[in-house]
């Protein structure tokens, strides 16, 4: 795999105050990667200093193995990178002025940007809009516009900035579904803001988790949400129950773990009477009204349901299971268990469910 982009020892500062201090990130070519992470973790100013539109203090920037420093340098990239901005910013006038905007300013032939225009707007399923007043669009409308406008370049590298912002759950979903699709099918490179998980599981391939200008892990989608390395990322991520405990024993490379006097069974290996948090994720949580039987989960533990909440398509139980556990649950299997609060049931779960990580002293 080749790197598109990469910074190294980036410092940034706005209005006086360093917003961004990021030692290394590598971008990687023709795959998806969303940055992540809570308000104001500096995801929008890493997208700006990465598009050339924000000019670090601190540290380099390579573009396809080039550095860009100068001004010439970042108008050269900039020829190959298009930002999407969370506002569409589209002009008042028609939907198929506003797409070939950028292919007019870099003086494509007329015949080229009719088919680039065209193009772009068959992607986004918006053919029907091209006369359309930009004035008269919906939200979701408008976002497919700007989208078209930045594909009809055909750029090597586009950054997105809470590309899904303020649209309604249908539209939302729709516009995720063919935006993977198009990158996918394009293999354009692309960078996403995003703060919304299920987001990020739909889209990316590739996962930076940022917090306060710095980036805390990097991986791909699988690793940072099965095996968080910090007890932030764990939490960001939706790993719900992260239960503190101490390594008591080590067999067939499997660790005990002792959790308020119960024992966890856990694939991997550490220190004896090493502290670490156990984390495990809802959905690998099973809850049944008996105990299971003939089971490949390791961990099987009787369990009061203290609460449940539910939560669009499903339902979160929180147990007590001598600890406390966090499961979801369709909405049918909850009703058909006749799951009710106080009830006694049984969670399980596999000891490869269980990731483990060190706690620092």
């Amino acid at each position: 795999m080749s790197t598109i982009l990469s910074v190294e020892n980036l410092i940034v500062h706005r209005g006086g105050v360093r917003v961004l201090d990021i030692r290394e990130l590598k971008v990687q070519e023709s795959r998806i990667l969303a940055l992540i992470g809570p308000n104001g973790a500096g995801k929008s100013t890493l997208l700006l200093t990465m598009a050339g539109l924000l000019k670090p203090g601190q540290g380099r920037m390579y573009y396809k193995g080039r550095p860009v420093e100068s001004s010439a340098e970042r108008s050269w990239m900039r020829r190959s990178v298009c930002v999407v901005f969370q506002e569409p910013l589209l002009l008042n006038t028609s939907v198929f002025k506003n797409v070939a905007l950028g292919l007019k300013f870099r003086g494509l032939a007329s015949n080229d940007i009719q088919k680039n225009v065209e193009d772009a707007l068959a992607y986004f399923g918006i053919s029907s809009l091209a006369k359309r007043s930009a004035k008269t669009l919906s939200g979701g409308e408008s976002k497919r516009v700007s989208l078209a406008r930045a594909f009809a370049l055909k750029p090597h590298l586009i950054l997105l900035d809470e590309a899904f912002n303020s649209l309604d759950p249908p539209t939302r979903e729709s516009l995720i579904d063919d935006l993977r699709h198009i990158l996918e099918e394009t293999k354009i490179t692309a960078v996403l803001a995003l703060h919304d998980r299920e987001e990020t599981l739909r889209l990316a391939q590739d996962v930076t988790v940022m917090s306060e200008g710095r980036l805390i892990q990097t991986g791909t989608t699988a690793q940072i949400f099965n095996q968080p390395q910090s007890e932030f990322v764990a939490n960001f991520v939706g790993t719900e129950t992260i239960l503190e405990g101490t390594v008591q024993n080590i067999r067939s490379g499997l660790m005990e773990v002792l959790v308020s006097g119960k024992t966890i069974e856990a694939t991997g290996s550490a220190p004896i009477n090493q502290k670490v948090f156990c984390c495990i994720r809802p959905e690998n949580i099973v809850v049944s009204r008996e105990a299971p039987e003939n089971s490949s989960a390791r961990n099987i533990y009787e369990a009061r349901i203290q609460k449940i909440v539910r939560q669009a398509f499903f339902y979160k139980l929180i147990l007590d299971c001598g600890f406390p556990v966090v499961a979801y649950l369709t909405v049918s299997s909850c009703e058909d268990l006749g799951l009710c609060e106080g009830a006694t049931v049984f969670a399980s779960f596999k000891a490869t469910a269980v990731h483990v990580m060190r706690r620092e002293k």
